[in-house]
């Protein structure tokens, strides 16, 4: 009994947890059980969430990538910098081509990132530092550290619009959580992740091809973040080279509270969406309290390293 109970509380423990900390809360706040408050905080946590779910595929293989906050911020710069162009199109297409080269930059930055680790055997910790910089940097001497604003109102939709009464991002953040657990658990890339993770050189020895693997996963992870990058600057209606700081480590935060094992070969896409909003709705509960900002953060690390010790003894 002692035995299932500790698996159950393994695999199960983060959503127990995020059912606790919703009750908790809707007790201490009447405000916090609403629909509005709680469409607000999906829309919140949906640009991280949506990371959050590359990083997934990242840290299953044993990677990380610490780019991905600076990705935010260069495909939104690029994304908007493009809608400001004057090409005697109609705005629908402009939008829509300046979309589609975000997403393909945020892409090939991935693809960058995997390459480089696959092709010189370098930790993904320090190829991913490096073009988190050379991006940050990049954004900024574009931008000469302004934002690009004075975008149409129409790019305001797809970050701030609503469908059905839902925000949009709300919606595209579902439907990617949904494929993502399909590809993970449903099909054969799915699995080779697993196994990547779990053992790299057994992976390659059985016919595995770990470096395209290694690759896939790490484009994955630069094309959601660049879909993040360019629903942010809808939702804000412009470019801003400062934008996504500090977002790898809310990422990281969220799969690894949601179980998945920084060793690699462990993990899944409904433990990151867990995770995710477990800490979403724990910021927006402490606000409602008025909690001061500072022990927010104190409280907010906390939680985080109790699933890094939590992790460590699943490891065991």
């Amino acid at each position: 009994m002692k035995k299932y109970l500790s698996k159950a509380l393994s695999e199960y423990g983060v959503g127990v947890a995020l059912i606790l900390e919703i009750i908790l809360f809707s007790q201490l706040s009447q405000y916090f059980f609403t629909a509005d408050n709680l469409l607000n905080v999906t829309l919140q946590v949906s640009i991280t969430a949506i990371i959050a779910v590359g990083m997934t595929f990242v840290i299953l293989t044993g990677g990380i990538d610490l780019s991905v906050g600076s990705v935010v911020a260069v495909t939104g710069i690029i994304a908007t910098s493009l809608i400001k162009f004057d090409f005697s199109a109609s705005p629908f297409l402009l939008i829509t081509v300046s979309v589609i080269v975000a997403l393909v930059f945020g892409f090939l930055s991935g693809s960058a990132a995997g390459f480089f680790i696959t092709k010189f055997k370098v930790t993904p910790f320090i190829i991913t530092l490096a073009l988190m910089t050379v991006w940050r940097g990049a954004a900024f001497v574009y931008t000469d550290g302004r934002p690009v604003w004075g975008l149409p109102e129409m790019f305001s939709v797809l970050g701030g619009g609503r469908f059905i009464g839902i925000p949009i991002p709300t919606i595209i953040m579902i439907i990617i959580f949904i494929t993502a657990h399909i590809v993970l658990t449903k099909t054969r890339f799915g699995r080779y992740v697993y196994a990547v993770g779990g053992n790299e050189e057994a992976a390659r020895l059985v016919g595995i091809k770990t470096n395209k693997i290694l690759i896939t996963v790490y484009s994955i992870c630069g094309l959601l973040s660049a879909l993040s990058g360019i629903l942010l600057a809808s939702r804000m209606n412009s470019g801003q080279p400062n934008a996504g700081q500090m977002y790898e480590l809310d990422v990281i935060a969220a799969v690894v509270v949601g179980g998945t094992s920084l060793n690699g070969g462990r993990g899944t896409i409904l433990g990151t969406f867990f995770g995710a909003m477990l800490i979403a709705i724990l910021r927006n509960g402490l606000n409602l309290l008025n909690v001061n900002s500072y022990v927010q953060q104190v409280i907010v690390g906390v939680v985080i390293l109790l699933a890094v010790l939590m992790d460590r003894k699943r490891g065991k």
